[in-house]
């Protein structure tokens, strides 16, 4: 017979064991991250844990804020998964949105990828400021470090393999594309979903996102109006502040017009404009 140990043996073996390192997926709440949700519900991924950090209910696309309230939060809750939702908080402690920082009186740069007059992308850091570093910030006080980072899964499907990135995002961070190793598709991930019993989800992103495809513009334009001229308003109020620092414009889509211009509400033709190179976001 196995002689058992001692009961103070064993409470020094549990003080002094390593914790599990942290697994959470970066939620977009688009296709690709809830078939994410919908793989960890029945097992078949080890992520319990799902951060969504929210650039702004005035910022992100409303349809995505919906999806998340009404499906895929109570769905988490009933599989006893964790979806948590982040804001971005600045060092005085108040709350920011991306739309809020875009409009802020001492703002000179833009954090959004605006296209110069070529069509070409501006720098970007709306990414990692309302995505990557609010994740972090919440990793960190939940223990992750850069001697024991968390694995943050990002939903990438096969189809969009050229966005992938193993770099770290973060110190704390390990970054994992449970899709690619599974080797799911688009389609594969839509079906997941449906076999869940959850709705598809719209695309993920900013409502005034300047990487949205024609197609999407001109949906927006066609099925929300408001949200359209919000986009519209945008831009302009961009291109005033530029005019008074001597600036050239910049617009919202690659066609080096103002976007009520660039987007007509008859089809023209169906290319997009470019695609996030990043899985944080439309995801």
């Amino acid at each position: 017979m196995t002689e058992s140990m001692p009961a103070d043996e064993l409470n020094l073996i549990s003080e002094h064991e390593p914790e599990q390192p942290l697994r959470v997926i970066s939620y977009g709440g688009g296709v690709q991250s809830t078939a994410l949700l919908a793989l960890a519900a029945k097992g078949a991924i080890d992520f319990p844990t799902f951060l969504f950090s929210n650039v702004g209910d005035d910022s992100e696309n409303p349809g995505t804020l919906r999806y998340i309230r009404e499906f895929a939060s109570p769905f988490a809750q009933e599989h006893g998964i964790a979806l948590e939702i982040l804001d971005k908080v600045r060092r005085d402690g108040r709350r920011e949105t991306l739309w809020q920082l875009l409009h802020r009186p001492e703002t000179r740069s833009i954090p959004i990828p605006v296209r110069m007059a070529n069509g070409a992308p501006g720098r970007r850091n709306c990414t990692a400021d309302f995505k990557i570093k609010v994740i972090s910030r919440w990793l960190r006080r939940h223990g992750a470090t850069s001697e024991t980072p968390a694995t943050v899964g990002v939903g990438i499907s096969l189809d969009e393999i050229h966005r992938a990135n193993r770099r770290r995002a973060e110190p704390n961070q390990e970054v994992s594309y449970p899709l690619l190793d599974l080797g799911l598709r688009r389609e594969d991930c839509i079906r997941l979903i449906q076999e869940a019993g959850l709705p598809v989800p719209p695309k993920s992103s900013c409502f005034f996102c300047p990487f949205h495809t024609v197609e999407e513009w001109r949906k927006q334009r066609a099925d929300d109006a408001e949200l359209f001229s919000r986009a519209e308003d945008l831009e302009r109020f961009l291109n005033l502040r530029r005019a008074a620092l001597g600036r050239d414009d910049v617009y919202l889509t690659r066609y080096g017009i103002p976007l009520g211009t660039a987007i007509q509400s008859s089809p023209s033709e169906k290319s997009g404009d470019g695609d996030c190179n990043s899985g944080w976001c439309m995801t």
